[in-house]
């Protein structure tokens, strides 16, 4: 989950299901292309948040919300699922770290209710959801025509340093976890906070070693770069970058940076790259910081209401409107990943529903076979788009289970 750019509206562009052309226009050869490999090839998404828009738009409630049928006041449905060619989904388990003088336990019980979700929707949907726990099940669920459905914890305050706690959300289906969100833990930093740790501490080594244990996938989005270096040279199998993309092309925290990106070859890891408008474009990006700054000069203005705060920031909006990301540089970001660490190396991690904008092209699930065109488009052959739809984070799921399993990663 992106951290949400400070009371900015969600921009949802309407869009005609990708399944069909418009009456009177041409199919698009490149669309169609793309929608056939996605057939053979189903999308892996490494992130969404729907588990959190439930609890925050329906209060945990998946009956107040039926995604058999198009939902706009979201980003995920089924139908959007189905035209955007996914056919298997890291659904993140995401929770606030807690705040100051708040009982850390209290992020256990509360990924605890997110999970819950996960498995309510699979069983409001069973003919569409289907837990997946390793690669196998993902294949079979796939051939079933279903949406293998896996579950990723994001952000290490989810165990409360405990790794019981880290083997009990194993044993619930929990198959990543991001070891930091925006805030520290005690034993690891992360991108967007103040360094503590210089990276892992012996403890969150001895988390990253648990993980390969048990199977599960190290995420390595939202921690400081010194924590990616660590958890590359302590971790016996691949890594994963859940939702980032690279630093070389839009310089933020929570991009990964070209000498991390050249470790990948011999890790084996992926970066999945995000759709987040801020970590897609300098120019958002620049923007997002602007932002920050006005309403860090409003509120610091004696005897200011909250809400004459926030009118004038909405007034500060208007004089400066937003740019907007784009398709195009999701694919830039590509281009980048794989020239620094190959083809082998990239994945597709959209965090919708976790993001308060979208990039133009890339507003909702079904979008995936518009960005598989484009780089169709820009030479990219058959197989690497199969590579980067799904079958590198297939690999990756199985070399972190032969870890586990005492086997060789490669």
């Amino acid at each position: 989950m992106a951290k949400a750019t400070l009371g900015i509206t969600v921009l949802l562009v309407a869009l005609p299901v990708l399944g069909a052309t418009p009456r009177g226009q041409q199919a698009d050869p490149m669309i169609e292309k793309a929608r056939a490999i996605l057939r053979e090839v189903p999308v892996i998404d490494g992130h969404n948040d729907y588990p959190m828009a439930v609890h925050e738009v329906a209060k945990g409630d998946t009956d107040a919300l039926d995604i058999s049928k198009s939902q706009p006041t979201l980003m995920t449905d089924i139908p959007r699922l189905r035209a955007g060619g996914v056919g298997a989904q890291f659904w993140s388990v995401y929770v606030p770290a807690p705040a100051a003088g708040v009982d850390p336990a209290t992020s256990v019980s509360q990924t605890l209710d997110q999970i819950d979700i996960v498995y309510r929707m699979m069983a409001k949907y069973p003919t569409v959801f289907e837990l997946a726990l390793t690669a196998d099940d993902v294949d079979r669920i796939q051939k079933r025509g279903k949406i293998a459905s896996l579950i990723g914890m994001e952000g290490g305050h989810s165990i409360n340093s405990s790794l019981g706690v880290l083997r009990d959300m194993y044993k619930l289906g929990a198959r990543y976890m991001t070891l930091t969100h925006n805030s520290n833990t005690p034993w690891a930093d992360a991108a967007n906070d103040k360094p503590e740790h210089d990276g892992l501490t012996p403890f969150g080594e001895s988390v990253v070693r648990e993980m390969n244990r048990l199977g599960m996938l190290v995420d390595l989005s939202h921690v400081s770069a010194a924590t990616m270096a660590d958890a590359i040279r302590v971790s016996t199998a691949p890594v994963i970058f859940s939702h980032s993309s690279a630093r070389a092309v839009t310089d933020v925290p929570r991009n990964v940076p070209d000498d991390i990106l050249k470790l990948l070859p011999q890790n084996g890891g992926v970066v999945m790259v995000t759709f987040v408008p801020g970590f897609l474009s300098s120019e958002v990006a620049a923007w997002n910081k602007r932002e920050a700054a006005e309403q860090t000069r409003l509120q610091a203005i004696p005897n200011t209401r909250p809400d004459a705060t926030t009118r004038s920031l909405d007034e500060w909006r208007k004089a400066n409107p937003a740019p907007r990301a784009s398709l195009i540089q999701a694919a830039d970001h590509i281009d980048h990943i794989k020239k620094v660490a190959g083809i082998d190396h990239v994945g597709l991690g959209g965090d919708f529903d976790g993001i308060t904008t979208v990039a133009l092209g890339l507003e909702d699930v079904s979008t995936y076979p518009r960005l598989i065109a484009e780089l169709l488009r820009r030479g990219y052959s058959d197989d690497d788009v199969k590579k980067i739809a799904g079958r590198n984070v297939m690999r990756v799921l199985r070399a972190a289970e032969a870890v586990a399993n005492g086997r060789a990663r490669k």
